[in-house]
């Protein structure tokens, strides 16, 4: 399984904001409709009202940009202010994928690293083989997406 490409990805991009500006950003998942070109709308839900370690929100989701349209179910992994935002994509007891941005002081700005890392279990990595490197492009298109508009809104 040497050839196999590996299951996750990130973007970068420089951004002309504090990293406490960007935070408030990328934190605020009931934002992300207006930069993801697939999760077109979230919500916090089971009593969640913001960023914290085990908050849980749902994100709905336009595969593709074109269908299915579903609901996602997500819960916050890690959450360290200005720093790092991280959530996982699935139930309970089956986590598919890991979404998260890391943020880095850089001059007067910040360095933002949108990743994805998908779960290594049997049915993720068979999934990977079959579409890995079509779905890899797609998401590293997505996360350019939606950096470049989160960077328009917070350099307007």
């Amino acid at each position: 399984m040497a050839l196999l490409r590996p299951m996750t990805g990130e973007v970068t991009m420089t951004m002309a904001a504090t990293p406490e500006e960007v935070w408030d950003l990328v934190s605020d998942v009931t934002r992300i409709g207006e930069f993801s070109p697939e999760t077109f709308e979230a919500k916090w839900t089971r009593g969640s009202t913001g960023p914290e370690v085990g908050a849980t929100f749902a994100g709905h989701v336009k595969r593709n940009g074109v269908g299915p349209t579903y609901w996602s179910l997500c819960t916050v992994t890690k959450c360290v202010p200005q720093e790092l935002f991280e959530f996982a994509v699935g139930t309970a007891s089956v986590t598919v994928n890991n979404w998260g941005y890391r943020l880095e002081a850089d001059g007067a700005g910040t360095r933002v690293t949108e990743y994805f890392r998908l779960e290594p279990a049997l049915p993720m990595r068979l999934y990977w083989t079959l579409l890995g490197a079509l779905r890899g492009r797609t998401n590293e298109r997505g996360m350019r997406t939606t950096l470049e508009r989160m960077k328009a809104v917070l350099e307007a």
